[in-house]
């Protein structure tokens, strides 16, 4: 612990800032840091500045916060804790259990007093460094940060509550909700003692069914990756019982999030299409993993290419959708390669966008196959249609952002 609190207070800024600075070789700079510092310390500081370079798709004050690297993959990035924050009442105390490294409490820490809880005392500290390092709070609020072990808290220090369980207590990544710490028992009694609650998930967890039938189960993406299962409950719930899919965007001129949601629907499986249209559109991960397609498909009028609504078609373009990606289609045969590699060679594509859905190719040794050498660009769609496979060499349609 005393490295830790050495690497977040001033003396090690000028170590920090030397480890940071490109213009000297990285050897120059380790073999300086390992001279002046102990081993310890030196190690430290040349993974922060790893870390922190590795955390900017995350987090663009990365430069400024502290890390650890489980605390850096299991992080909330801020464009996602800033949609989630913004569902949580303002002004009143808010808690994060399981807070990490702060991706979700430095946004919380905007709307009123908060409390963030871990029980690892090295991750609680940085998480204490980064609310500090970044004046994350709202006006006239205040913010602190707790070693505990979040099943030994009561539950009348605050109004409503943010959780991330850890998914791997026995060492390895598990998305089965029973087996994530804290259980669904203790869960269970968190929210008899305050209902307003927000349960950070793995997109592939499987609510129980007595949460499914209280929580609004929303799925969330970004830069087209679905980022996490949130299980929202009492005042933060909008639609108890029922799935949701938001889909994140920058506004444009690059202020803000924009936000883009699919709420289930009776009805949502999309009807199957009799043939491929000129369009082929894919439903963003989070909608796929909210199994909503069949919403989008009612809305713009689509049908499924093949059962389950993986990819949907039309014979006109859906564009200006978040939700949706839009591909015309130039070309489409069944699969072969020799065939394959002469159309895209007849239309000089060196570039290739592969994408694929229900079939077993791998798109890395496929392109390598294909021997591309041309100057302009596609995408190949490739998925089950029929009785057979179909490649389809497409274009993206702009404007879908």
């Amino acid at each position: 612990m005393d490295d830790y609190r050495w690497l977040i207070g001033d003396e090690a800024v000028p170590w920090l800032a030397l480890a940071a600075d490109e213009s000297v070789s990285l050897v120059a700079r380790a073999s300086r840091l390992r001279k002046q510092l102990s081993a310890a310390r030196a190690g430290l500081v040349l993974e922060q500045v790893e870390l922190r370079r590795r955390a900017v798709e995350k987090f663009p004050q990365a430069a400024r916060m502290f890390f650890t690297r489980k605390g850096l993959e299991q992080a909330t990035d801020s464009w996602v804790a800033d949609y989630k924050a913004a569902r949580f009442p303002a002004g009143e105390a808010l808690v994060d259990l399981c807070c990490g490294i702060g991706g979700d409490l430095l946004a919380l820490a905007l709307r009123g007093p908060i409390v963030g809880v871990d029980r690892d005392p090295v991750v609680a500290l940085l998480a204490e460094a980064n609310l500090r390092a970044l004046g994350r709070l709202a006006p006239g609020t205040t913010a602190a940060v707790r070693a505990e072990d979040v099943s030994e808290l009561a539950g009348a220090e605050f109004t409503a509550w943010h959780i991330d369980p850890d998914r791997r207590p026995a060492g390895h990544r598990t998305t089965r909700v029973e087996f994530h710490d804290p259980d669904p028992a203790v869960i269970a009694r968190w929210l008899l003692r305050c209902p307003d609650a927000a349960l950070k998930l793995a997109p592939a967890a499987e609510l129980p069914d007595s949460w499914g039938r209280a929580a609004e189960a929303e799925w969330i993406g970004r830069d087209r990756q679905c980022r996490q299962l949130v299980a929202w409950f009492g005042r933060l719930a909008r639609y108890p019982g029922r799935r949701c899919a938001t889909v994140l965007g920058r506004n444009p001129g690059g202020t803000g999030v924009s936000a883009r949601t699919v709420v289930e629907a009776d009805g949502s499986a999309p009807p199957l299409s009799s043939g491929l249209g000129r369009y082929v559109l894919e439903p963003d991960p989070a909608v796929l993993a909210a199994g909503l397609s069949g919403v989008l498909a009612a809305e713009h009028g689509l049908a499924a290419l093949v059962p389950g609504g993986g990819y949907l078609t039309a014979d006109r373009p859906v564009v200006g959708d978040p939700a949706l990606s839009c591909f015309e289609v130039l070309e489409s045969l069944p699969l072969d390669l020799k065939r394959l590699r002469q159309l895209l060679a007849a239309r000089d594509i060196g570039t290739l966008e592969i994408k694929k859905r229900g079939v077993a190719e791998d798109p890395q040794l496929l392109r390598r196959r294909l021997g591309l050498r041309g100057s302009q660009s596609a995408v190949l769609v490739i998925a089950p249609l029929g009785s057979s496979v179909t490649a389809m060499i497409c274009v993206r349609m702009k404007d879908e952002r």
